[in-house]
């Protein structure tokens, strides 16, 4: 009887062996808590499609920013939920809003986070499109002077990044430009650069209310079907200034992070977005899969694909979890 000459079973023998061969390390500091911050006070609205995430008014923002750093979150992105909307989306460079608002609460109370902003114009428009509309046509380029304002008001404000999440072509350098132009030559570009027209977009949309009210995203945002187009996009964000890029979703997108993260020098990202949480959360619910274990699985797989850092809903439960 023959037996094999290499035995890869060794190195599985117990915990402690797995632990010192293991690839890759999942830490709080690889996850980003997304917030959705929202007008008026004393709100604290669930999400029914999205389970145990809420919209915060900034006053009750406290509770959570202490959970999520004791729990050892140190980043965090901000979305804004305006009171009203219009066709322009201009509640968006209201010094006043959730966002500029939630961005001083936050370093007046927990300093030390790094504070990141969502900037984009869908959640402010009624049309819901992540740029200025003319007929059913999305324009880009007037889109790009709003971008660029906005991104500079979080600055002001005192965000560490800005991220674009839009996918409009240009609009990395028309917000560096800017940015720079004003001396916020430290503030950081988080640029969804690789972003897909994904259909794991649902439950967000609810979070937002910012739906498209005619027509879909698929002429702006990436088609799923392409992965050579990713790494263009990645390039010329690379080019214009971006100094991380994200790619979004994350895990039906592992290759195109893979990819991504191997032709570029720059820090990856990638988005665990709504609706990958939201089917994890009700697997879970309903007996058939182990959350925690999926949660961890599926976040360590982002990680093993190339990504420094993971946006999460899942943030804070995970990295309770990992410190545990």
């Amino acid at each position: 009887m023959s037996h094999p000459v290499e035995r890869p079973r060794r190195l599985r023998t117990n915990a402690p062996i797995r632990n010192l061969v293991r690839e890759v390390d999942l830490h709080p500091d690889n996850l980003i808590l997304p917030l959705f911050v929202t007008w008026g006070k004393n709100r604290k609205e669930p999400i029914a499609s999205m389970p145990g995430v809420f919209r915060h008014s900034v006053d009750l923002l406290p509770e959570i920013l202490r959970e999520a750093w004791e729990a050892g979150i140190r980043s965090l992105l901000l979305f804004g939920i305006p009171e009203k909307k219009d066709e322009s989306g201009s509640e968006a460079l209201n010094p006043d809003g959730p966002v500029p608002q939630a961005i001083g609460a936050i370093r007046a109370s927990f300093p030390d986070f790094v504070v990141m902003t969502d900037v984009c114009i869908d959640e402010y428009t009624t049309h819901g499109h992540c740029g200025l509309v003319k007929g059913d046509r999305i324009e880009n380029d007037p889109t790009l002077e709003i971008l660029a304002q906005m991104a500079l008001l979080h600055a002001q404000a005192g965000a560490d990044v800005v991220a674009p999440s839009d996918m409009m072509d240009g609009r990395v350098a028309a917000i560096r430009t800017l940015l720079d132009t004003h001396a916020f030559t430290d503030t950081l570009i988080l640029s969804y650069a690789v972003k897909y027209a994904s259909a794991l977009y649902g439950p967000f949309r609810d979070a937002m209310m910012s739906g498209p009210q005619f027509g879909d995203r698929c002429s702006y945002q990436m088609d799923f079907r392409g992965s050579r187009e990713a790494l263009r996009e990645a390039r010329l964000d690379r080019e214009e200034g971006a100094d991380i890029l994200m790619v979004k979703p994350a895990i039906a997108y592992l290759d195109i992070i893979a990819k991504v993260a191997a032709s570029s020098d720059l820090p990856v990202a990638a988005y665990q977005v709504s609706g990958e949480y939201s089917m994890i959360m009700a697997a879970g619910a309903n007996g058939w899969i182990d959350t925690d274990r999926v949660m961890i699985e599926s976040l360590t797989a982002i990680r093993r694909a190339g990504a420094q850092m993971i946006l999460t809903y899942f943030a804070i439960r995970a990295a309770k979890l990992l410190r545990s």
